[in-house]
C-alpha cells in the first residue's frame, strides 16, 4: 500500500500514522509466523489425550514388567517351599533313623547288662561280649554322624526359611502396584496365545525398575540356598541308606554271634551231661569194688571174738601143732594174713579215696553243667530279645519293651 504525499495535513501528523501502518504490518508478519511455527511445534488438541495414553502405556509396561518380577518371585517362592518340605521329609526320615540308633544303643545295653547276670563262672570275657561291644562303639560312631547331619539340617531348614521370608517381603512389596491387573501366570508366559511371537523375558536389573537389586539379591540367595539344601538332602539320603546298611550289618552280626555262643554252650552242657553220666558210672564202679573189697578184707581178717574160729582157722590147730614138734618148722600162715589184711586195708582206703575224688568231680561237672544251662537260657533269652525288639516298633522306656 503506497501512502500519498499529504497536502493538507502535517509531516509529523503523517509520520505518526505512517509509524502505525508500519508496526502493524511488521506484527502481523511476525503473527503469521508464529501461526506458522505453532502449526509445526506447537501441541495438538489432543495433547491431554495423548498425555493420557503414553503415561498408561508407560505405566502398563512398567506393570507388566513388575508383573513378570512378581512371577520369577513366586516360582521361587514356590520352589523354596517345595525344597524346604522335602527338607523337611528328610530331616523326619533322619530323625527316624537317629531315633532307631539311640534305640539300637538301648538295646545293646540291655543286652549286656542281662548277659551280666550269667553264673560267675560264665561271665568270663568271651566273643558275644567282643561283638556288643563293637556294635556299641558302632552304634555311638553312627549317632555322632547322624546328630551332625540333623544340625546341618536344621541350620540348613533356618537358611531357607529366611530366603522365604525375604522372598514374601519382596513379592509384597513388589505386588502393592499391582492392584489392577492380572496375576495370572498364563498372562506372562503367554499360555494358550497362539499368535504370541515370544514369551516375556525378565526385565533388566535397575535401582528404580520394576526389578531391583534387592529382587536380585534374593532370587539369588534363595537359588544358592536350594541348591545347598539338594546337595544336603543327598548327603542325608546316603548317610541314612549306609547307616540302615551298618546298622542291620552289626545287629545280625550280635545276634550270630550270641546264637553260636547259646550253640557252643549247649554242646559244651552236654559233653558236661555226659562226662557227668560217666562219672557216676565210675562212682558206681568203685563203690562196688569197694564194697568188695571191704568184705575180703572182713574174710581175711576172720571173725572177732576168737571163740567164734572154727577149728581148721586157729593157728593152733592139732595139725599145726603135730607139724611144729620138729625144729624149724613154721608156717608163714599168720604173716600172709597180716600182710593181705595190710594190703586189702590200702585198697580200700585208695578206694575210698577215688570215691571222694570222683564225687567231688561229679559236683563240679554238676556245677560247671548248670551253669552252662543258666547261661544258655539267658544267651538265649538275649537273643530273642534283640530280635524282638530288632524292628524298633517300641517307645524308649515304654511299657513291655
Amino acid at each position: 500500500m503506497e501512502i500519498t504525499k499529504a497536502t493538507i495535513g502535517s509531516d509529523p501528523w503523517k509520520n505518526a500514522s505512517i509509524r502505525n501502518i508500519r508496526l502493524s504490518q511488521t506484527v502481523l508478519n511476525r503473527s503469521d509466523k508464529a501461526c506458522e511455527l505453532g502449526q509445526q511445534l506447537d501441541p495438538l488438541p489432543s495433547l491431554r489425550d495423548t498425555s493420557i495414553q503414553q503415561s498408561n502405556a508407560r505405566i502398563h509396561a512398567y506393570v507388566r514388567a513388575t508383573r513378570a518380577v512378581l512371577v520369577k518371585l513366586r516360582e521361587s517362592l514356590l520352589d523354596t517351599n517345595e525344597e524346604i518340605k522335602s527338607l523337611l521329609r528328610g530331616k523326619e526320615d533322619l530323625e527316624k533313623t537317629l531315633e532307631h540308633i539311640r534305640k539300637d544303643v538301648i538295646l545293646n545295653t540291655r543286652s549286656t547288662m542281662q548277659r551280666q547276670t550269667r553264673p560267675p563262672r560264665e561271665k568270663d570275657l568271651d566273643g558275644a561280649d567282643d561283638l556288643l561291644g563293637a556294635e556299641r562303639k558302632h552304634l555311638l560312631k553312627l549317632k555322632r554322624i547322624l546328630e551332625a547331619q540333623l544340625r546341618s539340617v536344621q541350620k540348613q531348614l533356618q537358611v531357607l526359611d529366611g530366603a522365604r521370608k525375604r522372598l514374601t517381603a519382596s513379592l509384597q512389596e513388589r505386588s502393592r502396584v499391582l492392584d489392577l491387573i492380572c496375576h495370572a501366570v498364563s498372562a506372562v508366559r503367554g499360555a494358550g496365545i497362539k499368535d504370541q511371537a515370544e514369551k516375556p523375558v525378565t526385565p533388566p536389573v535397575e535401582p528404580l525398575g520394576p526389578y531391583t537389586p534387592e529382587c536380585a539379591r534374593v532370587i539369588s540367595t534363595a537359588a544358592e540356598a536350594r541348591q545347598r539344601s539338594t546337595n544336603l538332602r543327598k548327603e542325608v539320603a546316603e548317610a541314612i541308606e549306609q547307616t540302615v546298611k551298618l546298622q542291620k550289618a552289626a545287629h545280625q552280626s550280635v545276634n550270630d554271634g550270641l546264637t553260636q555262643k547259646v550253640a557252643e554252650t549247649v554242646t559244651m552242657k552236654q559233653h558236661l551231661l555226659v562226662g557227668a553220666g560217666e562219672t557216676q558210672m565210675a562212682i558206681h564202679r568203685s563203690q562196688r569194688w569197694y564194697d568188695a573189697t571191704e568184705m575180703a578184707l572182713g574174710y581175711t581178717l576172720g571173725p572177732v571174738a576168737y571163740s567164734d574160729l572154727t577149728t581148721r582157722e586157729r593157728l593152733d590147730r592139732p595139725a599145726v601143732q603135730v607139724y611144729q614138734r620138729h625144729p624149724g618148722n613154721q608156717l608163714p600162715e599168720a604173716r600172709e594174713i597180716v600182710k593181705g589184711g595190710e594190703g586189702l586195708q590200702v585198697s580200700l582206703n585208695a578206694t575210698a579215696r577215688n570215691v571222694g575224688l570222683l564225687r567231688l568231680t561229679k559236683k563240679r561237672v554238676d556245677d560247671d553243667a548248670r551253669d552252662k544251662h543258666r547261661a544258655a537260657l539267658i544267651d538265649a533269652s538275649v537273643t530273642r530279645m534283640r530280635r524282638r525288639l530288632g524292628n524298633h516298633r517300641w517307645v524308649i522306656n515304654g511299657v513291655g519293651c
